[in-house]
This record gives structure tokens, C-alpha cells and sequence, in this order.
């Protein structure tokens, strides 16, 4: 990503390929932390209380963001359950947009940072 960053690979006309690359990128995180949430132990238990409270921090729909993740006032089976539906779509929307970044890579090409001309016989 940084390699990226530093070549301008999100700068005209690539700028769609880069964004589609930073939703999966999102999508791959979300899905290894509900995952890591699922056996619901000590560990993942907490680990659950505190990144979803993160999501507490955004002004004025922050707490109404974390009950509907929560399922209630605490995270509790609600939770666990509505974590497990994610975890098991997510996969299905990472192939979906995968695709979409796929045909996007098609239409605009690979950038090549070195200026390497590549030759085809």
C-alpha cells in the first residue's frame, strides 16, 4: 500500500482501482475481527467491547451506531449472533467488489512506477 502511495497510484486514472482496493482492504479487517470475536472468550469478549466502542466516538449517531451493533445496552448474544451473520457475508461482498476491481483493472491498466516498457512478441 505505501509502494502505492508513494508511485501516486491513486491519482488520475486509477482512482476508482484505488478506492475499490481500499473498501476490500476494510472489508478483509472487519471480517478477521469478527472472526477473532466468534470463539467468545475473555480475550475476544473485550477486544469486542472496545473496538466497537470506538464507534461511540463519532459525534451525535456514535451511541446509536453501537446499540445497533450491540443489540442492546452490553454486548451479549445478540451480538455474537449478529457478528457471525457479517462474518459469513462478508466474504460474499469481498468476491462482489473484487470483481468490480478486477474489471476496473482492466479498463485503466496496472501503473508502472519504474517507466519499464514491457515488450510482447
Amino acid at each position: 500500500m505505501f509502494r502505492g502511495i508513494y508511485y501516486g497510484s491513486f491519482l488520475y486514472p486509477r482512482q476508482l482501482l484505488w478506492k475499490t482496493g481500499i473498501v476490500i482492504y476494510a472489508l478483509m479487517i472487519a471480517a478477521a475481527f469478527l472472526g477473532y470475536v466468534l470463539p467468545w472468550g475473555q480475550m475476544s469478549f473485550w477486544a469486542a467491547m472496545v473496538i466497537t466502542s470506538l464507534i461511540a466516538a463519532v459525534p451525535l449517531v456514535g451511541m446509536d451506531i453501537v446499540f445497533l451493533l450491540w443489540g442492546g445496552f452490553s454486548i451479549d448474544d445478540a451480538t455474537l449472533h449478529r457478528f457471525y451473520a457479517l462474518h459469513y457475508l462478508i466474504p460474499f461482498i469481498i468476491l462482489f467488489i473484487s470483481l468490480i476491481h478486477i474489471s476496473i483493472l482492466h479498463e485503466a491498466g496496472s501503473s508502472n512506477p519504474l517507466g519499464i516498457q514491457l515488450i510482447y512478441e
